[in-house]
């Protein structure tokens, strides 16, 4: 995909974004990695003051959305489902959805590494990618055009309360009620490396509580740990592991 005609290579970048560049190597400068540059005898620039400029493109939209949207959160809630879509894996997940990676200019040995794959630089390509989109339009624009793939990732994090931290609750209740705290436990591992799917369980007294699923254990455990909560919330009584 590296075409030394920037126009021709990037057009079908450019009809994934819905959006066509007045000026086609500013969209070429953002997807041009430092060892792509540090290879070539001419005059080039990288992407890394665009991936400054787009991550705070990128906090200005996503919290305008937020505010507008759910204006009962909290700030901190904000700021926490905020910093969940705007990090290196969710970045890294948007810009696969895009094929990005195959529209990087790298260098020879950065290529052969797997470069093209790596959550890092998807992720600084993506926010290259949006600091371009402003600096050759608005913020008008470039909401309009990055919306459609952030609002998912947004409300993911938002309607599954993300934010809360189901797993201290749920260690709180544990140790005022039932005097022992909940022990995790990856079950499955699936998916490739740049995308894998954890699925972990929660453990109180020697019983599973709840399963949940994520990019990352972290995420997995929180889901488990809510499904836990919910089930100690609606039961009974006759299956909640009792302290003595």
């Amino acid at each position: 995909m590296q075409s030394d005609d920037p126009q021709n290579r990037l057009t079908p970048l450019q009809e994934t974004l819905r959006y066509r560049f007045k000026d086609i190597h500013l969209l070429s400068k953002a997807l041009t990695h430092k060892s792509y540059v540090n290879e070539k005898t001419e005059s080039l620039k990288h992407n890394e003051r665009f991936e400054f400029l787009g991550d705070s493109v990128l906090d200005l939209i996503v919290s305008d959305y937020m505010v507008k949207k759910y204006s009962q959160y909290s700030e901190g809630a904000l700021s926490k489902i905020r910093a969940s879509v705007v990090n290196e894996n969710c970045l890294a997940h948007l810009a696969r959805k895009i094929d990005l990676g195959q529209y990087l200019l790298l260098g020879r040995g950065e290529d052969l590494s797997g470069g093209r794959n790596k959550n890092s630089l998807l992720a600084n390509a993506f926010e290259a990618v949006v600091g371009a989109v402003y600096f050759d339009s608005d913020l008008q624009t470039a909401y309009g055009i990055l919306m459609p793939l952030l609002e998912e990732e947004i409300e993911r994090y938002a309607d599954t309360c993300q934010f809360r931290d189901y797993k201290s609750d749920l260690q709180e209740y544990t140790q005022n009620k039932l005097v022992c705290v909940p022990s995790y436990r990856v079950v499955k591992e699936s998916g490739p490396d740049h995308d894998k799917r954890f699925e972990v369980a929660v453990i109180v007294r020697e019983e599973t509580l709840g399963r949940g699923v994520g990019r990352s254990k972290k995420e997995a455990e929180q889901a488990a740990a809510k499904m836990a909560l919910e089930k100690i919330n609606g039961d009974t009584g006759k299956t909640v592991p009792h302290g003595p």
